[in-house]
């Protein structure tokens, strides 16, 4: 099938990103999100991603413009009735994620495709409470999501063929390179990752050294481009927290389960960069 319009569901990090990564790229997008103001805080991030893209020397004032042209908000689900391809990027919860692919999914055409953004939960699972299981599958970008090459394509056990071709030549028709990963907890990328980062939390809390000189060990010894703790405020603590749950869960392995420290401060609010407080004030 040929995909033009790209419905997209959810304004956050994610949503305005991947809203981004398209619009740029010549497609039509309808991002959706359930507020006005949600609408308009993604949509002045992705103007001020753009932004900076010009100071780089990257991008032109007229190829912005041109991208913010292709780019329409709306509150309501209706409104992605004539998208080709809908991409779920809404909170990392099973149960939230189920609410709103059912509710979207009424409205679509028989052959829009749903992707949805998951960083860890069963593709499967989620493909079978819609009504187009083979029609289902996960497209996982990564943060910042116009910077980053990779697109992880997962294949649940309904996702047909087509389907996985369509949305792997999709990837690499905005730039991006995908890699196909067959279902399973935490996908390749964050089945590593993970771990990592929150073993990085065990030792700042054992107090064995500062945050700033976990992250400079690692980018310096390791040649990481960022520390994982700063990584960590990137992603969002609430999201690796709930990652680490879905790989304990998943694997009854107690090498994934979550850093004590991690759980506190989530439950404190201090979540990284989004919320201004992480193991760095932003």
């Amino acid at each position: 099938m040929t995909i033009k319009t790209i419905g997209v569901i959810g304004a956050g990090t994610m949503g305005n990103g991947i809203t981004q990564a398209f619009a740029a790229k010549g497609f039509d997008v309808i991002m959706q999100d359930i507020a006005e103001p949600a609408l308009a805080r993604g949509l002045n991030a992705l103007t001020g991603s753009l932004d900076r893209l010009i100071k780089k020397g990257s991008l032109t004032e007229e190829a912005k413009q041109a991208t913010l042209a292709r780019i329409c908000t709306t509150t309501k689900v209706e409104d992605l009735a004539h998208s080709d391809l809908v991409i779920e990027a809404a909170t990392e919860n099973e149960a939230v994620k189920i609410k709103i692919l059912q509710s979207v999914e009424k409205g679509l055409k028989p052959d829009t495709i749903i992707a949805t953004n998951t960083s860890s939960l069963s593709i499967t699972r989620l493909a079978a409470a819609t009504q187009r299981p083979g029609l289902f599958v996960g497209m996982h970008f990564f943060n910042p999501v116009p910077l980053m090459a990779l697109v992880e394509i997962i294949r649940g056990l309904q996702t047909t063929e087509a389907t996985i071709h369509a949305v792997s030549e999709l990837a690499k028709a905005v730039g991006k390179t995908p890699i196909g990963v067959k279902n399973s907890a935490g996908f390749v990328v964050n089945r590593i990752l993970c771990p990592m980062i929150n073993e990085a939390i065990f030792v700042y809390a054992e107090g064995l050294a500062s945050a700033a000189e976990i992250d400079d060990g690692m980018k310096l010894g390791c040649n990481h481009p960022i520390g994982p703790l700063a990584l960590a405020d990137l992603i969002g603590l609430d999201v690796l927290l709930a990652v680490m749950e879905v790989l304990y869960s998943n694997f009854e392995d107690p090498k994934y389960r979550a850093a004590p420290l991690l759980k506190e401060m989530v439950d404190a609010g201090y979540l990284g960069r989004k919320s201004g407080r992480g193991f760095y004030t932003y």
